[in-house]
């Protein structure tokens, strides 16, 4: 049976497994409604699958896995049970600061302020500036990151693409301000994303909800 993740398509965090999944072979299904049963958010059913009542929850025959970097180290155990998977701190390191520092600057204090399913408009100019000013100094650090890599972190692409892409690329889509017209490198990095096949079936405008 295909596993099934829980949570909505346009949520970063579920587009970043589906990417991640799509890049080892497998087309991960994703929703609100396991085998077919919806289930309302934050019900005693959604807290039955994750306790604080997040996504993404991945269900697997009998394993019910909660919070995005287990599931995607869960994915590379069952998708590529024969490969050795070796520590690489770099990635490790990146893959931190972006499930903590990157999404909290931006997507938690900024895209979910300005749009997504529920806008949070800031109460005041200088609370709004001071999101922006983080924002732009998160992506300053990123492309330094990126430097003339290919990917944020070598040759190859890796989670910390697959976590990075979603949240660039809704910044990309808001109408204003053009985020990484400063960053022609992360744009060129993010372009090049798009147009792997993980990105043309998952980073599409059906499922972009931040408007």
């Amino acid at each position: 049976m295909t596993p099934y993740l829980f949570g909505p398509a346009f949520s970063t965090l579920v587009r970043s497994v589906r990417l991640y999944a799509l890049e080892r072979g497998l087309d991960l299904p994703c929703g609100l409604a396991p085998a077919g049963r919806m289930i309302a958010w934050r019900s005693e059913a959604h807290l039955a699958l994750h306790p604080f009542g997040q996504v993404p929850v991945l269900l697997d025959g009998e394993h019910r896995i909660f919070e995005t970097l287990a599931i995607c180290r869960h994915l590379d155990r069952q998708l590529r049970p024969t490969l050795e998977i070796r520590a690489d701190p770099e990635q490790d390191t990146w893959v931190s600061a972006l499930l903590t520092t990157v999404d909290t600057r931006l997507v938690r204090r900024y895209l979910l302020r300005v749009a997504g399913p529920r806008p949070d408009p800031f109460r005041t100019r200088e609370e709004q500036e001071h999101a922006s000013a983080q924002v732009s100094a998160t992506l300053a650090v990123l492309d330094r990151q990126l430097g003339d890599k290919t990917f944020l972190c070598g040759s190859d692409v890796g989670l910390p693409d697959a976590l990075l892409a979603p949240m660039l690329d809704y910044l990309e889509c808001l109408p204003e301000p053009d985020w990484l017209a400063d960053w022609p490198r992360l744009a060129a990095y993010l372009d090049q994303l798009r147009a792997r096949p993980s990105g043309q079936a998952i980073l599409v405008a059906s499922d972009f909800a931040l408007r």
